[in-house]
């Protein structure tokens, strides 16, 4: 997908998630966004609880979603799930890359320079993001900070400086 998913769009995404009680965090992109950063994300980028129930909810999200494995060069809408997700293929992987009906959604366990949802947790709030209809759980400024340094990929240290800058002035 070449272009951010439109609000109604990320309106649905979040709006199954939140019906089916799944327990994540937004990180990434979408919550420097809540918090205030100027920039732009094409993606959603959520951090699970990895409890065997809340992996339940999650694939029944996923499958609910259409949610299908993106970046496979022989199928450009994503490759779909043999007989869908379920608990043991989520928690086979600790990054999933996907393309839903209503935009990209990344969903990773343990993003870099974290110890995943229950450090993140920790700090994170619920604000209101773009696109959902109420508010969401968060990531902290500083551990999307955290985070993206951690991962040291050029997209993410090209992003440091505005994030910072945007992020880092005591807002929390």
């Amino acid at each position: 997908m070449s272009e951010r998913p439109t609000d109604a769009a990320r309106t649905s995404l979040f709006g199954v998630l939140e019906r089916l009680a799944v327990h994540y965090i937004v990180i990434g992109g979408a919550a420097a966004e809540a918090r205030g950063w100027r920039g732009r994300t094409l993606d959603v980028d959520v951090v699970p609880a990895s409890d065997p129930q809340n992996l339940d909810r999650l694939a029944s999200a996923l499958n609910e979603l259409d949610a299908r494995m993106a970046g496979v060069s022989d199928a450009p809408d994503g490759l779909r799930v043999p007989g869908g997700f379920d608990r043991r293929l989520l928690a086979s992987s600790t990054v999933w890359n996907l393309t839903t009906a209503h935009g990209p959604l990344d969903i990773t366990f343990k993003p870099s320079g974290t110890d995943g949802y229950e450090d993140l947790a920790r700090q994170a709030t619920r604000l209101q993001i773009p696109g959902a209809a109420q508010p969401v759980l968060v990531a902290s400024s500083k551990d999307i900070i955290r985070s993206k340094t951690a991962a040291g990929r050029a997209k993410d240290l090209a992003v440091l400086p505005a994030l910072r800058a945007e992020l880092d002035g005591g807002k929390e």
